[in-house]
């Protein structure tokens, strides 16, 4: 969501109604015509053709046979360095395949990215439930997700309200936590645990622990790992999970510092 009261004096319109119109067709996978695009932009139709065939020009749009605009490949390419980016060194990703495979669960690397809360990088392990919303580049659901949990807590209580005012605390399952007050609880709980833990709170049936891997005063420099896994299993293997949790993140650790600045992971 864009704030109004924090655009820059030199906005390049003709920019920002080009990344409209590019979210706008990224939104319908079906596709768009000029008109539908115009009218959901708010832009006249003469603009919104101009800036469609700039847009189809540079491959970010492709044009169907029935006039409908979808997203380009481009779009693909910057997602791919998008994530290469995130990654970070390639031995960081190595410690994070590394450590699915050994533990059988999915594992997510996050962070803080232009002050929201966002998945890195992830390593898709073999029992645990496929997760399509944690992939590189997940922003939503901090108060429901262990790794979003892990970071919440490393900041203030006048931070997380803030950011709990700004982002909201989205209902995602009937167990999602949706008060400041019960995020408090279960944060602290986590601290003394030594390792925080959702179970059914973002998915039904999921759990996911997590834990911190850098603790950095800068705080787009904190690095958190979580993994998931089938809730039944945190139930009976809890201790286990944080055993093998708090290794992998002094894997990642070590990859981060032998690869390359941090702030890059």
């Amino acid at each position: 969501m864009r704030d109004p009261l924090a655009e820059p004096s030199d906005l390049i319109r003709s920019v920002s109604r080009a990344l409209r119109v590019l979210e706008s067709v990224g939104r319908a996978p079906r596709g768009l015509t000029v008109k539908q695009i115009a009218r959901r932009c708010e832009l006249t139709v003469a603009t919104t053709y101009h800036l469609v065939r700039t847009l189809a020009y540079e491959g970010y749009v492709i044009r169907r046979e029935d006039g409908t605009y979808i997203v380009g490949l481009e779009i693909a390419d910057r997602y791919r360095e998008l994530v290469s980016a995130f990654r970070g060194p390639p031995a960081v990703g190595e410690a994070l395949r590394r450590a699915a495979v050994d533990s059988g669960y999915s594992h997510y690397l996050g962070r803080f990215v232009g002050g929201r809360i966002a998945v890195t990088a992830a390593a898709d392990g073999a029992r645990s439930p496929f997760m399509d919303d944690l992939s590189p580049g997940f922003d939503e659901g901090g108060h429901a997700t262990a790794l979003g949990k892990a970071l919440l807590a490393t900041l203030t209580a006048d931070q997380r309200a803030r950011y709990l005012r700004d982002y909201g605390m989205r209902p995602f399952t009937p167990a999602t936590l949706t008060t400041a007050e019960a995020l408090e609880a279960d944060l602290a709980a986590g601290e003394r645990r030594g390792m925080q833990l959702e179970m059914g709170q973002f998915r039904q049936g999921v759990a996911c622990a997590a834990v911190t891997v850098i603790a950095d005063r800068d705080m787009e420099r904190r690095l958190v790992l979580a993994c998931s896994l089938p809730a039944a299993e945190m139930l009976t293997s809890a201790r286990v999970v944080r055993a093998k949790l708090t290794a992998a993140a002094r894997n990642v650790a070590e990859a981060l510092s032998s690869g390359g600045d941090a702030a890059t992971a």
